[in-house]
């Protein structure tokens, strides 16, 4: 600084005395007023008023009679020396302070820059964890730190690591940190070296070379979640206010990001807890009532054949054995409906896939399904040129029993009932189920595959069953690679269209089995 300031008054003073000597300039003492603002450019306020002071001198030595002593012959000189130190002591003034905003500006344009690259990184990461690596790299380049790592916990022993620039470095032992300790209002934070007890021995401050720990508390809403820890070696002082800035609102946003992560696994935990509840209040609803209605009827016909008081003719005798027989397979089908609904949220159901025409999985059931259809008309529409599909026969059979049985349970007794099945243009096949009852009103079709969803019907009595018949053909077919979805039948009802998966075409040469 003294080099510099010595050797702007030596150009100053050339360049006046060839402008007096040379170019008869009667008063070249705005000269120096360049030396003051060169000062003043690259050091500030105070080195340009030390060097307006030296010019004054400098000018008075050289320039004003008598010459070479600091004497002042003229009373009119001094006026023009004192006039000229005001002067320059303003324009150094002001130009130091133009040199200071433009710094100003251009720190905070870094500030903000970097701060934009935090803000993104946190937006755009699934989770703060995966954002954190990023983090921790840009900090230590834009606050000069030669290591930083983000410490997750509410107390500083309990902090675990979320990030580290040097992860495979040790960890460094100090016993004195500096804490940024916030200020009340818009004054600027500092940093406080504090005593925490964790170095070996007896607390010291480190040595020359050595490096200096910085830590910025994570908070949010009042609560402690963590610290923002930075190192940096000693040489290099601490971090200026810039650097300081940096820290403390990346702490900031990270905070925010860590509780609202937090919030949002909480409130995610609290649903499904209330679906949790809300699916065994539904689940205990239905399978007591469905349960108990069964075995009423059974205990009632048990208890009837085996009171000795009364002799049954042998034909009410067979109708009540096949009443009892009825409810039994009713509640065999109840326990399946459960155990196959069980698989499905469990995510156990493992399908496995095999070539089959469409028309010969249909059909068998079909068949067998003709004492619970009774008098209803089914009609099969499966084009003779359809391609073979990928699926399980045995939850394809499920699938294609269910949607049976719920036209059966919920149409008229001769309500018609039709398969039809087509092929897709995405390469899949399209089988639909439609029957000619009341239908499902349109509010209620989305709902239709949701677990235990009844619609109310009137005059349904005792036996409505759970409600799973749906979800489990939606579970069966999203198993086996296709979908379902529900609609408004052309003959009047609900109509459950399934996409199925074709089946790959054969190597050439040879031919389907």
């Amino acid at each position: 600084m003294v080099a510099t300031g010595a050797a702007a008054l030596i150009a100053a003073s050339v360049v006046a005395a060839f402008l007096e000597t040379s170019l008869r300039v009667a008063d070249p003492s705005p000269v120096y007023l360049l030396a003051v603002v060169v000062m003043a450019g690259r050091y500030g306020t105070w080195e340009a008023a030390a060097t307006s002071i030296a010019s004054v001198l400098v000018y008075d030595f050289f320039f004003t009679d008598p010459r070479f002593t600091f004497q002042v012959a003229d009373p009119q000189e001094w006026l023009n020396l004192l006039l000229f130190l005001v002067v320059a002591v303003v324009i150094g003034r002001l130009a130091a302070l133009q040199t200071e905003r433009a710094e100003e500006s251009i720190q905070r344009a870094r500030e903000a820059q970097s701060l934009f690259a935090i803000s993104r990184s946190l937006a755009t990461a699934t989770s703060v964890r995966e954002a954190a690596d990023e983090i921790v790299e840009r900090l230590c380049i834009d606050t000069g730190m030669n290591r930083v790592w983000i410490g997750i916990g509410p107390t500083v022993p309990q902090e675990r690591s979320l990030a580290d620039s040097a992860p495979d470095a040790p960890r460094p032992e100090v016993a004195l940190p500096c804490v940024l300790r916030r200020q009340p209002g818009d004054r600027p934070a500092e940093w406080v070296r504090i005593h925490t007890g964790r170095g070996n021995g007896t607390p010291r401050r480190p040595r020359s070379g050595e490096a200096d720990v910085f830590r910025v508390a994570i908070d949010a809403a009042g609560r402690q979640l963590g610290s923002l820890w930075a190192v940096r070696r000693r040489t290099a002082g601490w971090p200026d206010r810039g650097a300081t800035r940096i820290l403390s609102l990346a702490a900031d946003q990270l905070g925010l990001a860590i509780r609202r992560e937090q919030l949002s696994r909480e409130a995610t935990e609290a649903e499904i807890a209330r679906q949790s509840d809300a699916l065994k209040s539904a689940l205990l609803d239905s399978v007591s009532h469905d349960l108990r209605t069964p075995l009423a009827s059974i205990r009632a016909s048990a208890g009837s054949l085996m009171d000795a008081a009364v002799h049954w003719p042998p034909e009410e005798a067979r109708s009540l054995a096949r009443s009892i027989d009825a409810e039994a397979e009713r509640l065999s089908d109840i326990v399946r409906n459960l155990l196959d609904l069980s698989r499905i949220q469990a995510g156990a159901l493992v399908p496995e896939l095999e070539v089959f025409e469409l028309r010969e999985l249909v059909e068998p059931v079909v068949r067998r399904l003709e004492s619970l259809l009774g008098e209803r008309s089914v009609t099969i529409e499966v084009a003779d040129d359809l391609p073979p599909v990928l699926v399980d026969p045995v939850l394809l059979d499920a699938v294609i029993s269910n949607l049976l049985e719920n036209a059966a349970r919920y149409s008229a007794p001769t309500a018609p009932v039709r398969i039809t099945a087509r092929a897709g243009d995405d390469g899949s096949v399209e089988m639909v189920v439609e029957d000619g009852g009341p239908g499902v009103p349109t509010t209620a079709l989305e709902r239709v595959f949701d677990k235990f969803f009844r619609v109310a019907r009137p005059g349904e009595g005792a036996r409505r069953g759970l409600g799973i018949g749906l979800t489990i053909v939606r579970g069966f077919v999203e198993a086996m690679g296709g979908h379902a979805r529900a609609g408004r039948s052309e003959l009047g009802g609900l109509a459950v269209h399934l996409t199925l998966p074709i089946a790959p075409a054969p190597p050439s040469g040879e031919a389907l089995t």
